[in-house]
């Protein structure tokens, strides 16, 4: 019989001992990135809704929304790396 059992790293991670990812962790990382697209996309719409009524503040708030969208999609990618 082999028992085979799963090791967290961090609380971020989990991995089989023989090394395949947990596929239920890549489900939920995939899940986080679709997000961080949508509020991109948001973000996006913001802006040239800004932009196509002259309102500088909501043009500002779609860049913002971009920009935060773009760090964590950051964020995830380096939590990609060390998950391989």
């Amino acid at each position: 019989m082999v028992f085979e059992t799963k090791v967290r790293i961090s609380g971020e991670s989990s991995r089989l001992e023989d090394g395949h990812v947990d596929e239920r962790r890549n489900a939920m990382g995939a899940d986080e990135k679709a997000q961080n697209n949508a509020e991109k996309l948001g973000g996006k719409i913001q802006e040239g809704l800004g932009k196509a009524t002259g309102n500088r503040d909501m043009e500002a708030e779609g860049q913002k929304d971009q920009s935060k969208a773009n760090l964590k999609n950051a964020g995830e990618n380096i939590k990609d790396a060390f998950k391989k």
